[in-house]
């Protein structure tokens, strides 16, 4: 019996990835970090600032994602997010220009407990990339 089900990850511009020999995902959810593997049972969550794994037969893929929407049905999982970057592709220097933005926007006086939240969010995943 396989093992495998699809990924979808849509951001606005474009289908970012598309994969049907997916063996496990594992994505930063605001409930925790979620492992899904086929014949999870359906979910809705949100994404908080984080990597995304992706397992599958042809190797290990890893994306930085700073928000969105996961949903799994039917062994379909669909991620939509507005920033993702292949960690493959993502160079220092590009890390450290996002570093400094979430460590700008978490330092704002005038900021809310959740932008407050997410920026922190955002700073510890970045600084455990570089």
């Amino acid at each position: 019996m396989s093992e495998e089900f699809k990924i979808e990850i849509v951001n606005p511009e474009k289908s970012f990835l598309s994969k049907e020999d997916v063996i496990e995902v594992i994505v930063p959810a605001f409930e925790g970090e979620m492992g899904i593997l086929k014949d999870h049972i359906s979910i809705i969550s949100f994404l908080k600032p984080g990597i995304v794994t992706i397992r599958s037969n042809s190797g290990e893929d890893k994306f930085y994602v700073e928000d969105g929407i996961v949903e799994f049905k039917n062994n379909n999982l669909s991620l939509l997010t507005s920033t993702i970057l292949n960690l493959k592709e993502l160079q220092k220097n590009k890390i450290q220009d996002l570093l400094k933005e979430a460590e700008d926007e978490s330092n704002k006086t005038e900021i809310t407990d959740q932008s407050k939240y997410l920026a922190d969010q955002k700073v510890e995943v970045l600084k455990s990339l570089n």
